[in-house]
C-alpha cells in the first residue's frame, strides 16, 4: 500500500509540490491543475491511508483471537505499520512545512526507531515481554492515526483538531516510550 500511497500524493501532476521547478502556471497549461490539490487526490490518500490502518488493525485482531499467528506475520505487521506512518508523516512536514510537524516527525520515527531496537535487545535476552506493547502504546498509536488521517484530508477547517491531535500523539509518544525504556532500565544498568 505505500507505493499506492507514495504515487497518489506525488503523481503528475502533483510533483509541483514542493518542487518549485515545475510552477502552477506549467501544471495549469497541461491541463489538471484542478486535480494537484483537489479533494478527490486527498480523499484518495486519505482512504488508502485508513485503509492501510483499518487492515493492520484486524489482521493484528483476527491473529490473536482466532491464534494463527506466524513469524513471519509478527515480523511484517509491526514493520508496515511503522513504514505507513514514517510515508504520512514525511508528506505531511513537504505539506504543511513548519516546526510542529517536523518535531512530530522527528519525535514520532526516532521513538518507533529506538523502540523497535529495544524490544529486538530485550528479545535477545529472552525479556521481550518486559517491552510489550502497553496501553499507553496503543493509545499513542490511536491518536496518530486519527491525527494523520485529519491532517491528510488538508480541509482547512479541521487543520487545528488536526495539529492538536497530532500534538497529543507526540505527548503519547514519549510518554510510551519512557514506559518501555523504564521496564527495559535494569537491563540496561547491566554492565557487561
Amino acid at each position: 500500500m505505500i507505493p499506492l500511497f507514495v504515487a497518489i500524493a506525488y503523481w503528475p501532476p502533483a510533483m509541483g509540490i514542493g518542487m518549485p521547478a515545475i510552477s502552477d502556471n506549467v501544471i495549469a497549461r497541461v491541463g489538471m491543475s484542478e486535480f494537484s490539490d483537489s479533494l478527490l487526490r486527498h480523499l484518495l490518500l486519505t482512504s488508502v491511508f485508513v485503509i492501510a490502518a483499518i487492515t493492520d488493525w484486524l489482521d493484528g485482531y483476527f491473529a490473536r483471537k482466532l491464534n494463527v499467528m506466524s513469524a513471519f506475520g509478527r515480523f511484517l505487521d509491526p514493520v508496515a505499520d511503522k513504514l505507513m506512518v514514517a510515508a504520512a508523516l514525511i508528506i505531511l512536514v513537504q505539506w504543511h512545512p513548519n516546526i510542529i510537524m517536523a518535531i512530530a516527525a522527528i519525535v514520532i520515527i526516532s521513538r518507533e526507531i529506538a523502540v523497535s531496537a529495544l524490544r529486538e535487545w530485550m528479545a535477545e535476552l529472552g525479556n521481550r515481554t518486559s517491552v510489550a506493547v502497553s496501553y499507553v502504546g496503543k493509545l499513542k498509536t490511536t491518536f496518530q492515526m486519527i491525527a494523520i488521517t485529519v491532517l491528510l484530508l488538508n480541509w482547512e477547517s479541521l487543520e487545528t483538531i488536526g495539529y492538536v491531535l497530532m500534538v497529543a500523539a507526540v505527548i503519547l509518544t514519549l510518554w510510551s516510550m519512557m514506559i518501555y525504556l523504564k521496564a527495559a532500565w535494569p537491563y540496561l544498568k547491566q554492565s557487561g
